[in-house]
Parts: C-alpha cells; sequence; structure tokens
C-alpha cells in the first residue's frame, strides 16, 4: 500500500530496531546512484556493467537501505526484498517515467502490503518532466499529490543531491508513523538476502534481521539448514561483533549454500507464510544442455528463471568452474556456463581437451542474449544464415572412382569455395564443400541460375537424386572461426 504524506511533528519516538527500507524500480532509473549519493561513496563500481546484480544492504543515516536490482531476471530479488521491508522507496526516472519494472515492483508492494513513497530521480536532466511522470503514474493508479492523490513523491537528484535531504526527512517521519515489530531482545528472525561460496572463505550468507540478534557460536536455522556462527562479517568483510535487529551483515557457519530467501530462526522450519521461499527454479526440459556456475545463489536463481523453456539445467551450483563441472559437461553432452566465476588456466586446458564449450559472462543480458540465440540456432539450424544459391541434384555418376553429383542450379549461384547443405525436403543432411565443380569437361569456379554443372563433395554424402545442395554465408564473426 502507498503512504500518505504525514504531518510533522516535534516528538520522535523511539525505535525498536533500525527501520529497512528497500529501493525498487526500474533498470538504470537510478537506485544504486542514489544510494551512493546519500552515502557518499561510488556503490555503482562494485557491479559490472553499472547495474546492480547482487541484492546489498546499507547502512545509511541508521537507516538499513537494501538495493535491488531492477533488471527483469531479478523479479524473484525484488519481491523477496518488499517482503522484509517495512518501507520502499520507488524510484522512477524524470526522463522515462513508467516502466516494466516499475510496474512489477508496484505489484510486490501491493501483494505485500509494503507501504512506499516515491522518488522522482534525474530532475536534473534537460528532458526531465515531473508533470509528465506524475500523469503516467496516475494512469497506473499510483497517484501523487497534486493528481489525484496523496502519495508522497519527493524530486530528486542522485548526481547533484537536490532533494536527497528531503527524501531522508520523508523516509524518516514515515517509519515514524509505522509500529516497528522485533528488536534485539526479541526471537531470532530475518532472512536470506544472499549466499554463495567465496573462494577464500568458504559459504557466505547475507542475513538480513528482524528481529534478535546474531553473534559468534550462535546456532541457527536457514529454513531447514543448520549452521553454527564462526563469524561474522561487515559488507567490506571486515571482522564484526555481532548483526542485530534491523541489520544485515555476512554469516560464517553454513555447511551448505542457503537458498536466497530462506526465513533464518533459533530452529528449523519457522517460516512464515509471507516470507516463505516456494519459487523453486524448475528444471527445463529442452534441447541445450547447460551446466550453470554463478558467484552467488540470488543471481544464480534469477538466471535460472530467466532461461527459455528449451534449456534443461543438467547442474547449477555456486562457485568457481571446477575439472567436476568439465568432466560433467563433456558425459552429458553439456556446455559449462559461468557468471561472475573465474576460470583457471588449468580447468581451460582441460575443457580444450575434452571438446566442452565453456563461456563465461559478467553483464547477465550477454548471458541470457547468448543463451536465446543458441536457442534459436537448435530450433532452426540456418536462422542465422544467407542464402547464396540451390541446385537440384539430377543425375549420379562415377568417374575414377569419384560419385559426381550431376545437378542443375535452381536459385542464385553455387560457388567452388561456398559452404554447402544437402537437403531432403527440409531435413539437413549433412555439410559439404565442392571438392571439384565442372560444366561440361570445363573446370569452373561458379555455376549460376540455369546452368548444369557436376560437383565432387567432400566429405562424399550419401546423396540422391532429388536432393538439393544450398550455399550459405554465416554472419563474418561466426565465419571467421
Amino acid at each position: 500500500m502507498a503512504v500518505k504524506k504525514p504531518v510533522k511533528s516535534s516528538r520522535i519516538k523511539s525505535l525498536p530496531r533500525p527501520p529497512i527500507v528497500v529501493v525498487l524500480g526500474h533498470v538504470d532509473h537510478g537506485k544504486t546512484s542514489l544510494l551512493s549519493k546519500l552515502k557518499q561513496q561510488d556503490l555503482t563500481t562494485k557491479e559490472f556493467g553499472g547495474i546492480s546484480q547482487h541484492v546489498n544492504a546499507y547502512d545509511i543515516s541508521g537507516i538499513t537501505f537494501i538495493d535491488t536490482p531492477g533488471h527483469a531476471a531479478f523479479s524473484q530479488m525484488r519481491s523477496r526484498g518488499a517482503k522484509v521491508a517495512d518501507l520502499a522507496v520507488l524510484v522512477v526516472a524524470a526522463d522515462e517515467g513508467v516502466k516494466p519494472q516499475t510496474l512489477e515492483s508496484l505489484k510486490h508492494l501491493q501483494a505485500t502490503q509494503t507501504p512506499f513513497l516515491v522518488a522522482i530521480n534525474k530532475i536534473d536532466l534537460p528532458n526531465a518532466n515531473l508533470a509528465l511522470v506524475k500523469a503516467k503514474l496516475a494512469e497506473n493508479n499510483i497517484l501523487v499529490e497534486g493528481f489525484g492523490g496523496d502519495i508522497v513523491a519527493v524530486p530528486v537528484s542522485a548526481k547533484t543531491g537536490q532533494g536527497l535531504d528531503q527524501l531522508l526527512e520523508m523516509i524518516n517521519l514515515l517509519v515514524q508513523m509505522q509500529t516497528l515489530e522485533g528488536g534485539p531482545n526479541g526471537p531470532l528472525a530475518g532472512v536470506v538476502i544472499e549466499s554463495g561460496m567465496d573462494p577464500h572463505r568458504g559459504i557466505l550468507a547475507t542475513v538480513l534481521l528482524r528481529s534478535g540478534q546474531l553473534i559468534a557460536g550462535q546456532e541457527l536455522w536457514a529454513n531447514d539448514q543448520r549452521a553454527k556462527v564462526k563469524a561474522l562479517l561487515a559488507g567490506n568483510g571486515q571482522p564484526i561483533l555481532k548483526i542485530t535487529a534491523g541489520q544485515a551483515g555476512q554469516v560464517l557457519g553454513f555447511g551448505d549454500v542457503p537458498p536466497v530467501g530462506s526465513w533464518v530462526g533459533e530452529k528449523a522450519s519457522t517460516v512464515p507464510a509471507a516470507a516463505a521461499n516456494t519459487e523453486n527454479p524448475p528444471r527445463r526440459q529442452a534441447k541445450l544442455k547447460v551446466v550453470l556456475k554463478a558467484d552467488v545463489a540470488g543471481t544464480l536463481e534469477a538466471i535460472l528463471n530467466s532461461l527459455p523453456d528449451e534449456v534443461v539445467v543438467i547442474q547449477a551450483d555456486t562457485g568457481l568452474i571446477n575439472g567436476s563441472d568439465i568432466e560433467l559437461a563433456k558425459t552429458t553432452g553439456a556446455m559449462v556456463i559461468g557468471f561472475n566465476v573465474r576460470l583457471s588456466t588449468k580447468v581451460q586446458k582441460l575443457a580444450e581437451m575434452e571438446a566442452v564449450t565453456v563461456k563465461t559472462y559478467q553483464i547477465i543480458y550477454d548471458l541470457l542474449e547468448d543463451i536465446e540465440k543458441k536457442v534459436l540456432k537448435l530450433m532452426e539450424p540456418t536462422i542465422d544464415e544467407t542464402v547464396l544459391g540451390e541446385a537440384e541434384i539430377l543425375a549420379e555418376f562415377t568417374v575414377n572412382g569419384e560419385r559426381i553429383a550431376g545437378s542443375r542450379v535452381t536459385k542464385g549461384r553455387i560457388n567452388q569455395k561456398d559452404r554447402l547443405h544437402l537437403r531432403r525436403g527440409e531435413k539437413i543432411l549433412g555439410n559439404c564443400r565442392i571438392k571439384s565443380l565442372k560444366i561440361g569437361k570445363v573446370n569452373v569456379e561458379e555455376a549460376k541460375t540455369g546452368d548444369e554443372f557436376g560437383a565432387i563433395l567432400s566429405p562424399n554424402l550419401d546423396f540422391v537424386i532429388g536432393d538439393m545442395l544450398r550455399s550459405y554465408q554465416l554472419p563474418a564473426k561466426a565465419d571467421g572461426k
């Protein structure tokens, strides 16, 4: 639900814990830049491609801010962010207005009944249009002040800092109006907002607490996974003594990587209905087999939930690509895909020796785009080819032990240097080149529409009369491989 503009009061009530505020919105509308300006440090340099691809939590002015990615693949991560927050800031760019992830974020907020305000960012841009943005918000039932409602909307600029004081003031006023549940003396309750395998420390889980506190040596559960806290770390990797209600920190002590969204408590299965992680990544049934590795569980899940139905995931896990991944891919006929993970020289050499394709990415757009291309190529092998010519095989004869396909060009041309498909109807029987091309008894390089020619194919494919030869050209990049 949205929040109305509060009445300012000189009485500031004492809160049982720091408020938790989630920042949501469309990709590149300035969520991380906004937090960066508030914190007076550049958070965006920690993420490849200038976008957040992990969920991060930051303590700013006594408020715990959760920064969630804006890309469509991270829908579930945004959903969980909304589930654990006391208040949300819906960031909308002043030059673009309402976009798909803006509406998706709004759905999450409405489903979880999370109060929110709107931060209209990028007002420093010359094409910023506050009135137009507010009108677009109203069209989507986000009724801000002056446009049919009283939802708080604060114009801001993450670049210049304009309006950020007012934004913080409104956030503070709005959380003061709420009754925050939980506190350091309450029962342990929180959620895993990120997890993964650190190559130096082992399994780390970023835990956000709504109640209770964590100290070294304490036992906790994440859904049905038990852990004993070996160490607690801040976001910068420095050791800390404890995590208390309203704060987030990294926990070292899990035997397995706990799923993102796992509810943290003092005993197993203490999962509130609103926070239960029921969105298990489905196994895909398809033609493209992949072994998937990612740096953290949240990103891994986001990728899994964005894969086309034609992809079958043989195994998905966090951590570095290792020899076992290569062997599994070889055995199952899969390729290995890594996101934000290293590929050592030793593993790369093993992959080359075993003829296993390995691709690594640092930007999720590139990964998903390449997967789509590979799927399309499997579904339609000739999708990226340019047809240069076609010829029908009219006769078969042998000269000096060589099988010759007597053919006539029906379209375009057939050149001796061309790549060729041998087709029977719509089925591709094989690929070949032309070893020898003759018109009559004359060696030629090319036959054109209407020409009859004899060709020796390499390799010697099993053609029959009526089959078709199709010459084609691949895109320049693929052709050069």
